[in-house]
């Protein structure tokens, strides 16, 4: 990471409110009564009731939504051990993608020791505070011992994540990619490089959906785990010690039909892949480089069926793909465990949810005209909505058929229920991206210096939106952006000042304004000006559209605007919109920056725009009309 990838890091962490999660009332608390309702007396009623029927704490608290991120910061990420308080950046990750994908809900725990004795006993007690517990970045081979007794003396949900999350996306994976290679999973011949949590279950996993256990090779970084090895060895490891006369990583690979990589990037080199099977599928999952780089693998075994754990390579191995959405299904049901019949039913409601045809807009999210099944695409995306109703209604049914679910389970109303609960924002969001990359439309930023604008063009342009067009003196926003080490591929830089066509935009400026007191030397000059320059590309038809950032300049950005670019045949008025996500959907506020004091006729007339403009999203609106004195 560069230093300024570092401190665009640091300063999405420090902005604002510290962190990236709160703690945030579901109920109102403004007044009197608000406050005798929510604590003394009104909330002794709901205490007594819990006193009573201790199943009533799913009615009256938060319990039932509520997951713990548990970890002692001993192996986080790529990190190590970096210990607790390092380590809550990334639980409080977790927390924003368990809300964001799933809408549950995360206390963190960060615990100051890594005695397994202490652990237990720390997460045995805070148990009654959440319905499901999830480890975290817990190094091995403790994470094993700490898991089987937490499971063991709790009847909640607890999930290594390093393990079981891993593991039951690799084995999604290796389902479709096996399929794709016309092999047999109990045929395959499979290399395992890693011996930790993850290597540890994703090896037992694959045995558990079919594999055979005598065609496994697993290595570590002293090489091959062989039986009678005394070298690093501890009792999770012995359980893969095989009869073989391999001892590389290279002389385990020969002949091999799988690799699974959970180890460190770079260790496989082109002349091992060759070495392998016919159809050789490879899982290199180490992040951020995989055990073999992408570009070099597929040019070397053009038979290849590859995935990784980077977003930027075809078929990612991604955890979100798989916690959120088997909490979601165990808490729905209030499970008393997430068992291997639960986690298989996840891995195979996956990989048959790649088989399935890819909705037009999950592939137009990524940039692309169409996803289908294939050495390309064997894996969902992380942003494809579908998974959600299908992986959590998966695990749920299969909590239910195992006797460990405590609640009833209409399969058919609880799929409708998990469609209503994907967030409105995701799928807003998308639709929007989605008609942005299909247009292609070009969107000129008249403050092409400002950093925030830098960073939003950069990240446009990668991902395929628009085109940017950066306003501003060509040579100074070069050298800011390489400042931020931010590439500019495709995107525009525009100099006003030596803008060849800025005699045509000073004579238009000259009829548009049609001030008789300036010459066209002055409006050349005003011509030249970023706020007034970016709108005459959008009434020239040389931008699609503008965006203005800096709310200081607001006032000063309107008008050029409004002088210059026309209004739509039979409108009369310019009114802003605002779009709002909240918890029971969104919605579009107007006018919001333009208009202080609307007549009848200027209300009506916003209304019918926004209306249309609500229409535009695929979104049938219901208009409301609120004075001022109803706030």
């Amino acid at each position: 990471m560069s230093l300024t990838t570092r401190k665009q890091a640091l300063d999405y962490h420090a902005h604002g409110r510290p962190g990236k999660i709160e703690v945030v009332s579901t109920k109102p608390c403004l007044t009197q009564i608000d406050l005798s309702l929510a604590y003394t007396p009104g909330v002794a009623e709901p205490c007594r009731e819990i006193h009573e029927d201790p199943d009533k704490v799913y009615d009256y608290t938060a319990r039932g939504n509520l997951v713990a991120v548990v970890t002692d910061g001993s192996a986080v990420l790529g990190l190590g051990d970096i210990g607790p308080l390092a380590g809550k950046p990334v639980m409080e990750g977790k927390a924003v993608l368990f809300k964001r994908f799933a809408d549950i809900d995360v206390f963190d725990i960060e615990l100051d020791t890594q005695d397994v004795d202490q652990i237990v006993d720390a997460v045995r007690a805070m148990a009654p505070t959440v319905a499901g517990i999830n480890l975290e970045d817990i190094s091995a081979p403790r994470c094993f011992e700490i898991e089987r007794r937490l499971i063991e003396a709790l009847d909640i949900p607890v999930f290594h994540d390093d393990q079981h999350g891993t593991a039951l996306i690799a084995g999604a994976a290796l389902l479709n990619a096996a399929e794709l290679a016309g092999k047999r999973l109990e045929d395959l011949r499979i290399v395992v490089n890693g011996a930790g949590a993850s290597a540890i279950a994703c090896a037992t996993y694959v045995i558990k959906l079919g594999a055979d256990p005598a065609k496994i090779l697993m290595c570590d970084s002293a090489g091959v785990i062989y039986k009678d090895r005394r070298e690093r060895m501890n009792p999770y490891k012995k359980r893969f010690a095989a009869d073989t006369e391999a001892r590389t990583l290279a002389e385990a690979m020969v002949g091999a039909d799988v690799f699974l990589g959970l180890s460190v990037g770079n260790v496989v080199t082109a002349d091992m892949l060759c070495s392998m099977a016919r159809d050789p599928i490879v899982l290199a999952m180490a992040n951020p480089d995989p055990e073999i780089g992408y570009p070099l693998a597929v040019a070397s075994r053009p038979d290849l069926i590859m995935a990784t754990g980077r977003s930027d390579y075809p078929n990612q191995v991604n955890n979100v793909l798989g916690f959120p959405f088997v909490f979601r299904g165990a808490l729905d049901v209030r499970a008393t465990c997430i068992n291997d019949e639960m986690k298989m039913a996840a891995t195979r409601a996956l990989a048959a949810l790649a088989r399935e045809p890819v909705p037009e807009d999950v592939a137009h999210a990524y940039g692309l005209t169409e996803l289908k099944f294939g050495r390309g695409y064997f894996i969902p995306k992380p942003l494809d909505h579908r998974v959600l109703g299908r992986v959590a209604s998966a695990v749920a049914e299969a909590a239910a058929r195992t006797g460990v679910a405590r609640r009833p389970l209409d399969p058919d109303a609880y799929r409708r229920s998990l469609e209503e609960r994907r967030g409105s924002e995701q799928d807003l969001m998308n639709r929007i991206v989605s008609r942005a990359k299909s247009a292609k439309r070009r969107i000129v930023f008249p403050d092409g210096m400002d950093d925030r604008v830098l960073l939003a063009a950069a990240a446009i342009a990668r991902e395929g939106i628009a085109t940017p067009l950066l306003v501003g003196p060509a040579r100074a926003v070069k050298a800011r952006a390489e400042e931020h080490h931010l590439p500019l591929h495709q995107v525009e830089i525009i100099d006003p000042r030596v803008w060849p066509g800025l005699d045509r935009y000073a004579v238009e400026l000259f009829e548009v304004l049609r001030d008789g007191d300036h010459d066209l030397g002055e409006m050349r000059k005003l011509a030249s000006q970023p706020a007034w320059f970016a709108p005459l590309m959008v009434r020239l038809g040389e931008a699609d559209g503008m965006v203005g950032v800096l709310p200081s300049k607001v006032r000063k950005t309107l008008e050029p605007v409004f002088r210059v670019v026309p209004l739509q045949p039979g409108v009369r008025r310019v009114c802003g919109m605002t779009m709002v996500f909240t918890s029971d959907g969104v919605l579009f506020l107007a006018d919001t920056a333009i208009n202080i004091e609307p007549d009848s006729e200027d209300l009506a007339e916003i209304a019918l725009l926004a209306a249309a403009e609500v229409r535009r999203y695929g979104i049938e609106p219901v208009v409301a009309l609120l004075s001022y004195s109803s706030f």
